[in-house]
């Protein structure tokens, strides 16, 4: 039985923000964190992104600082509240979703991480934010300069902690814990998609007893997303993409490449074929890449080309499809990124592409995910002919479509006006 937050010890300023954002009950980790935090023990939570951990812990935060003391002001200004994140999309995510839920609630927020302007961030931090989101290396460059400490935390959260670990942050995080009040004298939330040794070892060290809660666990996929793959070869997959994108019913698509390079050839080669496409790679400047994802965000931008890293903390509703254009070599990432869509109880699509250079991962994905994906035996007529390549200088250089309609085949076979005619192709056998 789904529990009411009407139903739990929150106040009424922020249950208002609660009802404003549409929120009636509590998702399964809401559920069985907050009691807990609500009281002010320590959690350590596994959940997937998407099944309403932000809330879980925002709520917490809000209920909490409500009811705490502010401590005495010191020497240099310190949060009441820190949420450390390990990208800079999940930090802005996390800002956005506790602007909706607390617009009325007497606390400053901000967020901090690289890529946007140092000494805006700088003099920000220096006027003393009641609630703090950031990334592990731009927290730490302001810290160690002074421009703020932790004395007056009383609050910490480590949000997705075994990314922390994966992206070699975790002796920032250690180095901030440290410069923090001890374990027992704030109250903490750890949340991570795994619960792993390393992981309850970072809680346990650096946590008040805390509470294990398991929720979604990583073998269980998302059960609204309906799955299948294709078996291709490498040099015939972008001319199946094609053949998705013109015959699949959609309405935004977020494909999954497996490198940088791939991702930026990738956008010139849809844009080329008139589809309005945006790549977000690891060097993307920060403004750049934030402007893309609100793109995609407000449906001006259909189709968004990313890496695993650079989607960390994509929290973006009604996405329709998930193409695996490449297979992801870590089966964990493959949970990800199906998780992108059939969110908020919607229903989605992953279709995944399996080449001969990424196939040997296939077998680890359907053992932790314990199921098999339905195979679908792609025919000649699900191929369409793509343009010539453009060369690699020109990645980047293409603009949106000039007429806003993707390019049509003059015939059912992919044949472009004037290009060349197919060339006969085998059935595809999925053996590489």
């Amino acid at each position: 039985m789904t529990t009411n937050f009407e139903n739990l010890r929150i106040p009424a300023a922020v249950l208002d923000g609660i009802r404003r954002v549409g929120f009636t009950q509590c998702t399964e980790i809401q559920e069985r964190t907050l009691p807990i935090t609500l009281e002010g023990k320590d959690v350590a939570g596994q959940a997937q992104t998407g099944t309403g951990k932000t809330a879980a812990f925002l709520i917490a935060i809000f209920t909490r600082l409500l009811s705490l003391p502010p401590p005495p002001k010191g020497h240099l200004p310190s949060p009441r509240a820190l949420v450390i994140a390990p990208t800079r999309e999940l930090v802005v995510q996390i800002l956005k979703d506790a602007q909706s839920l607390g617009p009325e609630l007497p606390f400053r927020m901000l967020a901090v991480y690289g890529g946007i302007d140092y000494e805006e961030q700088r003099t920000a931090l220096s006027q003393g934010p009641d609630i703090l989101i950031g990334t592990p290396g731009r927290l730490i460059d302001y810290l160690k300069q002074k421009v703020y400490d932790f004395r007056r935390l009383q609050m910490l959260v480590i949000d997705e902690a075994d990314r922390m670990f994966d992206m070699g942050f975790i002796r920032d995080l250690r180095y901030m814990l440290r410069k923090m009040p001890p374990y027992h004298a704030r109250q903490s939330m750890l949340f991570s998609a795994t619960l792993s040794f390393r992981v309850m070892e970072l809680a346990y060290e650096h946590m008040n007893n805390p509470v294990k809660i398991e929720v979604s666990p990583e073998q269980v996929t998302v059960e609204l997303v309906e799955q299948r793959l294709y078996h291709v070869e490498q040099a015939q997959k972008f001319s199946l993409l094609l053949g998705i994108l013109k015959t699949e019913p959609w309405e935004r698509i977020l494909i999954f490449v497996n490198t940088k390079r791939e991702g930026e050839r990738l956008e010139a080669r849809l844009k080329q074929h008139g589809f309005h496409a945006r790549a977000i790679t690891g060097d993307l400047p920060q403004k750049t890449r934030l402007k893309v994802i609100e793109q995609f965000r407000a449906k001006t931008l259909p189709i968004l080309v990313a890496t695993d890293v650079a989607s960390r903390g994509l929290h973006i509703e009604a996405v329709s499809h998930v193409i695996n254009y490449d297979l992801p070599q870590d089966p964990k990432d493959y949970v990800h990124r199906i998780g992108r869509t059939a969110r908020a109880g919607a229903t989605g699509h992953a279709i995944s592409l399996v080449c001969e250079e990424f196939a040997f991962s296939l077998e680890e994905i359907e053992a932790l995910i314990g199921n098999k994906i339905p195979v679908i035996w792609a025919e000649d007529k699900d191929f369409f002919t793509p343009l010539p390549e453009p060369p690699r200088h020109e990645y980047r250089r293409h603009g949106p479509p000039q007429h806003g309609r993707p390019h049509q085949p003059s015939s059912p076979h992919g044949r472009g006006p004037g290009g060349p005619r197919p060339q006969n192709r085998q059935r595809r056998t999925g053996q590489h």
